[in-house]
């Protein structure tokens, strides 16, 4: 039988918690995937202990839960396909980037193996969505070691390309779009200001960017 959406959601909201933890063999606390997911805590701890009786993660009462190994390969799974979907909706229906993470959510979940085949046909198998991050969201240690890291660290008239931007939430992603701040656009950073905000120029425009905003943007030197 194949997992439900309400599986997969689970199992896509540890293992993305997972990858922010600081050691492989940490714990996922209850109250944090409970948040993520927004339900109650028991809800949460009800499930958990459903998908640990099957094998697909290891529950610690108090303490919380990680994937088995089995589980991490249906996570991995689910994330490919949420990437495949992003990217069809981009480059064969003409969403915009910042838009297609929700469609995303509802979409894969109905992605059967030969359409997700025939979309790797397609779109390539590369590991970007179109928000410019991996598939299996790589830790932000991960990131500084390929040489990005977040525009809120960058210090005044360095000029950078940005590369990805890690957020989830629309309205910030809209936002960023209004600005021309999307990956792949080249910027400058005039100034760092005493409000905690940065002047920026993109495309010939200055404007002003909140450094918490800042901090989802990831950046590299263009060169």
């Amino acid at each position: 039988m194949l997992p439900s959406s309400t599986v997969e959601n689970y199992l896509k909201a540890i293992h993305e918690a997972q990858h922010r933890l600081t050691a492989e063999r940490d714990l996922v606390p209850m109250g944090q995937l409970s948040s993520a997911l927004g339900v109650v805590p028991g809800t949460a701890t009800t499930m958990v202990k459903t998908l640990a009786e099957s094998g697909l993660m290891i529950y610690e009462p108090y303490s919380g839960v990680r994937l088995t190994a089995a589980g991490a390969k249906l996570a991995a799974a689910v994330l490919r396909r949420h990437r495949l979907v992003e990217l069809f909706l981009v480059r064969v229906m003409g969403m915009n980037w910042d838009e297609v993470h929700d469609e995303a959510e509802q979409l894969e979940h109905a992605v059967s193996a030969d359409f997700e085949r025939r979309l790797i046909e397609k779109l390539g198998a590369g590991d970007a969505c179109p928000h410019g991050n991996r598939a299996l969201m790589d830790k932000p240690e991960d990131r500084r070691r390929r040489g990005l890291r977040p525009l809120d660290e960058a210090q005044a008239t360095q000029k950078l390309k940005v590369v990805s931007v890690f957020e989830r939430d629309r309205k910030l992603l809209e936002y960023l779009e209004g600005l021309g701040v999307r990956p792949g656009v080249l910027l400058e950073v005039m100034a760092r200001n005493y409000d905690e905000t940065l002047t920026l120029r993109v495309n010939g425009r200055s404007m002003q960017l909140g450094r918490p905003a800042a901090s989802k943007v990831w950046v590299q030197s263009p060169n």
